[in-house]
């Protein structure tokens, strides 16, 4: 038996590592090298997953029922900002393996560390509580039509199933969306299928013209590019070495797909008529032969578990983003329960009005997300040629500070909501007075705050 020289250094195995059945603890610090596990193709399912369910079903449905679109129209609108969406994921996702830190604590660099404070704190209640509550409401629909439970105990124990994912943490929602996938693909498909069959495509629509192509633009983008702010969260713990084509290839291609079929399947099942008084989810699988509209509702369970899943995990990693010094049994496993137990106060809330809770919740989320998004793209490409070693130093610096990332994300919401937003309770300026330019507000507050952020920033170097 030999020992190595007292000079040797012992490397530390990994206490994590790729276990999937064990509870993370790493919170917003970077993931050490001996934790690195895992290739790019998992963000494929990982992405993939959480969209075959109701909720991008529904993008499509209110496309053609609420923006007044024919089919091709909406599938025109839904492509394009789904594409668009897909897109930043897909160069979002590479903070991964360079940082290995969640993707709002990246978010340092845009708007300093106490400035991130903003719009990690808002990620963590747009996933949290608002997509959560979103996702939840749609599964307890789909298992309250299944088995004739009431509401709130569908509700109930379809939360419980999402917080549990959340709180053993990042292996485990790997693993959990990797065994979902086929199953929800195939259902889905097989949905699809007899719903283009029994649809009218050439039916016209109800006259939505640019402004509904607009809003049914700005809901894919809103929905597709909602997932941008926790692009890394499930990149981070890949290794450095990474093939960094195909880490920003297989999220963008799992989200671009999974989106935009389901989301067509949704505009064509708009163009049949469905019973009068149903449930959003009754609605949808109305039209199906019995075996197939109940395999359809366990997906939709399914589906909603797997979005949560992220949401719940992802709101988690915002908070820990934030960088408060939390007393020790609040970490992350303990957060991700309480924002489901606050998303499950939501959904309670919502459970009586979903469809125009959800049509209002899809615009108005990107109203932050494409200001944030123009800064965060703006100050990636600003500092490309900057060392890793620097940029890391910076994440963790508590005095370092970037006032024109918070002053152009403001700028970019005050110009925009203001002048663009066109919602049941506040029309801007603009559409009230040309109602042909529907909703783009997230589009000028991308805009705004891009070219502002850009301006200030060299303006300070």
């Amino acid at each position: 038996m030999t020992t190595a020289p007292a000079s040797t250094p012992v490397t530390p195995g990994p206490e994590y590592g790729d276990k999937v059945i064990a509870v993370e603890t790493a919170g917003s610090e970077p993931i050490p090298d001996a934790e690195r596990h895992g290739g790019p193709l998992q963000l494929l399912w990982t992405w993939a997953s959480p969209n075959i369910e109701f909720a991008t079903v529904y993008i499509g449905v209110i496309s053609v029922l609420f923006f007044g679109l024919d089919f091709w129209q909406a599938s025109a609108a839904l492509l394009l900002g789904t594409a668009l969406g897909s897109l930043t994921h897909g160069i979002l996702s590479l903070d991964g393996p360079r940082f290995g830190v969640p993707q709002m604590a990246v978010g340092r660099f845009a708007f300093g560390y106490r400035g991130n404070l903003l719009p990690a704190g808002v990620n963590a209640l747009v996933a949290g509580v608002g997509w959560f509550a979103v996702n939840s409401v749609s599964a307890a629909f789909a298992l309250e039509t299944l088995t004739g439970l009431r509401p709130l105990p569908s509700l109930l124990l379809v939360v419980a199933a999402e917080i549990v994912i959340g709180f053993i943490g990042h292996n485990f929602v790997h693993a959990f969306e990797k065994y979902a996938f086929p199953v929800l693909a195939v259902v889905f498909l097989l949905a699809g299928v007899w719903t283009f069959g029994e649809a009218d495509l050439g039916a016209p629509g109800a006259g939505g013209g640019i402004g509904g192509f607009l809003l049914a633009f700005s809901a894919a983008w809103g929905y597709t590019a909602g997932w941008n702010p926790g692009a890394s969260d499930y990149s981070r713990y890949l290794p450095r070495t990474a093939d960094r084509f195909r880490t920003a290839l297989y999220p963008a291609v799992g989200l671009f797909v999974s989106v935009s079929v389901v989301a067509l399947i949704g505009a064509a099942s708009a163009t049949i008529v469905a019973p009068e008084g149903a449930s959003p989810t009754a609605a949808f699988t109305g039209h199906l032969p019995s075996w197939l509209s109940n395999l359809v509702l366990l997906a939709i369970i399914l589906g909603a578990v797997s979005a949560n899943a992220l949401n719940v995990y992802s709101s988690a990693m915002s908070i820990t983003s934030l960088g408060l010094r939390l007393p020790v049994w609040l970490g992350r496993g303990a957060i991700v329960v309480l924002c489901g137990l606050a998303g499950t106060a939501a959904a309670w809330s919502s459970l009586a009005d979903a469809g125009h809770a959800y049509e209002a919740f899809l615009l108005v989320i990107a109203y932050w997300v494409g200001p944030w998004l123009g800064v965060v793209l703006v100050e990636r490409w600003l500092r490309s040629r900057t060392p890793v070693e620097a940029l890391g130093a910076r994440l963790s610096d508590r005095a370092f500070t970037n006032w024109p990332g918070i002053i152009a994300l403001l700028a970019g919401i005050a110009v925009s909501v203001p002048l663009f937003s066109n919602q049941e309770k506040y029309v801007g300026w603009i559409p009230e007075q040309w109602p042909s330019f529907g909703d783009i507000t997230c589009l000028v507050g991308f805009a705004v705050s891009a070219g502002l952020y850009g301006v200030l920033r060299r303006a300070v170097r």
